[in-house]
């Protein structure tokens, strides 16, 4: 496989996932600064994301760890404009098992973007022989998160109690799993 087809996950015709790249810098800075009020509740990161290098440093941080396999970022583009980001912020090659991060730009949540993508997105490592368990960890007051996992035939296994530190206390955490075997 060429450098330039692992930068590509074909979702739909209309949907792709791209590999994190330095070029996406300005269009990832802009679309966490227009979602930052929302992302703020969701995420601890979004209230250190200042500048374009800020983001620019985070895309670099990004790019080496999904080139070594620790973790891999992609931003999702529908009509080739940036809408979200779907990752795993985490891979554990031994055990098969990438944790799942993503977010949606506000004016294209409800659309099934999200799950169109994570479908995708998991088929893709799972064909590959890469992962075969698949982790979201969502707090348990968000709400929309817990139904992207759930909708996307996560089951929960449990949840952690107070696993997760954003605006100023700590939030109960739920965990889901998938297990996807070819």
């Amino acid at each position: 496989m060429t450098a330039t087809q692992a930068e590509t996950i074909a979702v739909t015709d209309r949907i792709t996932l791209r590999a994190v790249e330095e070029r996406y810098t300005a269009e990832l800075h802009n679309l966490v600064t227009k979602n930052r009020a929302w992302l703020r509740t969701a995420f601890d990161w979004a209230q250190y994301v200042g500048t374009e290098d800020d983001t620019r440093r985070n895309v670099q941080s990004n790019q080496m760890l999904h080139q070594r396999g620790y973790a891999k970022m992609y931003l999702i583009f529908q009509d080739d404009v940036l809408a979200g980001v779907l990752s795993f912020n985490a891979i554990e090659p031994t055990n098969k098992t990438g944790y799942i991060g993503y977010w949606l730009d506000e004016a294209h949540q409800g659309k099934g973007i999200l799950s169109h993508a994570l479908q995708a997105f998991m088929r893709y490592y799972a064909e590959r022989g890469e992962i075969r368990r698949f982790v979201i960890k969502c707090r348990v007051d968000n709400v929309r998160s817990n139904k992207v996992a759930l909708r996307n035939g996560f089951v929960l296994e449990g949840c952690l109690r107070e696993a997760e530190f954003l605006n100023g206390h700590f939030d109960d955490v739920n965990s889901y799993a998938k297990i996807v075997s070819l």
